[in-house]
């Protein structure tokens, strides 16, 4: 079976699930788009209100800046895979919950082994912390490539969640850097031995759930 149809098959399941109390409240549950067969995955953090409407993610403002991202690296959204931790909308966009984290985690990590990326690219702190298996936040260890646990040959690279630089420039420098060595790292066969961040960094950082207005704290799980 192609991994088209794989993801096909799970989505349905995904459509029918409702082992939390997101599926009661969800409009579309939210699987993922894009090249099934692609060697770039990204996974952020939630649905947010337009994807909840639509049934695809990052389709609000953190979306579009996700689209300009790809391009400034000669790259479009028909090229990789988009995903998120949750696939269903939480209410009013807040925080993911850990029972929620962990109830819908199965469903991520069977779209990754269908999959089978080179890179992950995480976008923010939600799924940084749930792939890597580490308590580090984003600030600290963005734009440093690890090898992912339990996946072997997938180079783990958080960055900044969009949301995150559409209110932040500092965010936005950053993240821009970060996507500037994703060729780079596309062409490597192996990951990189790891920087250790410096204790002296700050761990504060500014992120919003795509379909929110205004920016939250979402340094916390």
């Amino acid at each position: 079976m192609s991994a088209e149809s794989q993801l096909k098959e799970l989505l349905s399941r995904v459509q029918e699930c409702q082992l939390c109390e997101l599926g009661k409240t969800r409009t579309n549950a939210v699987l993922g788009s894009g090249n099934a067969d692609s060697r770039l995955m990204f996974v952020g953090e939630a649905p947010g209100y337009h994807e909840d409407q639509q049934g695809i993610p990052f389709v609000g403002q953190a979306g579009k800046l996700l689209d300009k991202l790809l391009e400034r690296i000669g790259l479009t959204r028909k090229e990789v895979y988009v995903a998120n931790v949750l696939k269903c909308r939480p209410p009013d966009n807040r925080d993911p919950q850990a029972l929620e984290i962990e109830t819908c985690r199965p469903f991520l990590e069977e779209q990754i082994s269908i999959i089978r990326p080179m890179v992950i690219c995480t976008l923010g702190n939600f799924s940084t912390k749930l792939l890597s298996g580490k308590p580090d936040g984003i600030s600290r260890i963005h734009g440093r490539p690890q090898e992912m646990p339990g996946h072997q040959g997938i180079m783990l690279f958080p960055v900044y969640h969009p949301a995150a630089a559409l209110y932040t420039p500092a965010n936005m420098k950053a993240l821009e850097a970060d996507f500037d060595l994703l060729p780079q790292l596309l062409g490597q066969t192996q990951p990189q031995p790891t920087v250790e961040p410096s204790s002296a960094e700050p761990e504060l950082v500014v992120e919003a759930a795509e379909g929110q207005a205004e920016p939250e704290q979402l340094d916390l799980f």
